[in-house]
């Protein structure tokens, strides 16, 4: 079969952290034997019973925390959630960072967390979008500004010889400030170069979905001699796309898509073809595959076959561009104003061409089309 190809061996690479690791929570979960204050000493009581009230901690977690973190009075903990409110972050913000990273209630603010903050304002974020990529990624804020943030960020910005693809790399994956980059992204650009992609093809990957470029380097390596034994060239683009949908799944939730596929009627050999075609058409969720398939071929009545040959379709939205244009291009089927629509006309024209092309032919259409909208949208916040 065709993803017999694809070992276990390559999509289970540990990631090298630079940074000081937490305790792990999923310990929580299976640690059945701690019981509050069983192991708690009466100079650990304050911090257990700080976690509770103020943080929301259960018992257990408290007094689990507590081995990691301890306080005796309530200065230095109040002082976070007085500064973390104070740069924007709301209170379900604040007690998700802590949860996560309870060290944090022991940092000095001042010294330790006011100049990363600074920092990152100064290069140009603002404060939602970093009170938003803190939260998502916590770990960045126990990172070292001098040793780590800042060569982080000055790397980035001369590979790319511009600040703001810099920016966007880590607005769109703020955890890669916690790579070690000497030891993971500059070899695997290195490995890259080795096997002929082109350079500015390693900076769109970094741009666009930089994690591949952040594992172990025998991961991507195992990931990359796969992609050459499948016959992709390795100075397109679609090279690079097909490591991005590779390294982002494991081999059994690959073999759970091929499943939903087949499901739909497509055969191995078209599973094979809509891949080698368009290869992000893997990264689409299971649901999202299932959605976007009872969709077209069970209420539009669209062959399977015929979305196996246009696969890049998945990826579309399905509330805000597949299910608006296709029901509006059924309505100009049913009045005769159109004989046919192509898929690929359909759905991947942009939103000015299609409605320069389609709908503003008459005013009626243009209202027409803007109800669809508006019911998909409706319908989307009612789930």
């Amino acid at each position: 079969m065709f993803y017999s190809i694809f070992r276990t061996s390559f999509l289970h690479g540990r990631q090298a952290m630079a940074c000081p690791q937490s305790f792990n929570l999923s310990i929580i979960k299976t640690s059945t034997t701690l019981r509050f204050f069983s192991n708690t000493s009466n100079q650990n009581s304050f911090t257990v019973s700080y976690l509770m009230n103020k943080c929301g901690f259960t018992p257990e977690f408290a007094s689990f925390a507590s081995k990691y973190v301890h306080f005796e009075t309530p200065e230095r903990p109040d002082s976070l959630f007085a500064f973390l409110e104070n740069h924007g972050f709301s209170k379900t913000q604040i007690l998700n960072l802590i949860k996560r990273r309870p060290r944090l209630l022991i940092y000095d603010t001042e010294k330790t967390l006011l100049p990363k903050l600074e920092f990152f304002y100064s290069i140009g974020f603002s404060r939602p979008e970093l009170t938003k990529i803190l939260t998502s990624y916590p770990a960045v804020l126990i990172c070292s500004l001098k040793k780590q943030i800042i060569p982080s960020f000055n790397l980035l910005r001369n590979l790319f010889q511009s600040d703001d693809k810099a920016i966007k790399t880590i607005k769109r994956y703020g955890a890669i400030f916690v790579y070690d980059f000497e030891r993971n992204l500059i070899p695997n650009m290195n490995l890259l170069r080795g096997i002929g992609v082109p350079e500015s093809n390693i900076l769109m990957l970094l741009n666009h979905q930089p994690r591949p470029l952040l594992y172990d380097q025998v991961r991507l390596k195992e990931i990359v001699e796969e992609v050459k034994r499948m016959g992709f060239d390795s100075s397109t683009k679609k090279f690079v796309d097909v490591v991005i949908a590779l390294s982002s799944m494991s081999k059994s939730t690959l073999e759970k898509k091929f499943d939903v596929y087949r499901r739909w009627g497509w055969s191995d050999q078209e599973i094979h073809e809509a891949f080698q075609r368009y290869p992000m058409c893997m990264a689409v969720s299971e649901d999202k595959i299932m959605a976007v398939m009872d969709f077209l071929v069970n209420k539009m009545g669209y062959s399977s076959t015929l979305i196996a040959k246009q696969s890049s379709i998945l990826r579309q939205s399905l509330e805000k561009r597949i299910v608006p244009r296709a029901l509006f291009a059924r309505e100009l089927l049913s009045q005769g104003l159109v004989t046919d629509f192509k898929l690929s006309v359909l759905f991947h024209s942009s939103e000015k061409v299609f409605v320069d092309r389609f709908v503003n032919k008459a005013p009626d259409l243009l209202k027409l089309y803007k109800e669809r909208l508006n019911a998909s949208e409706k319908k989307k916040e009612l789930v």
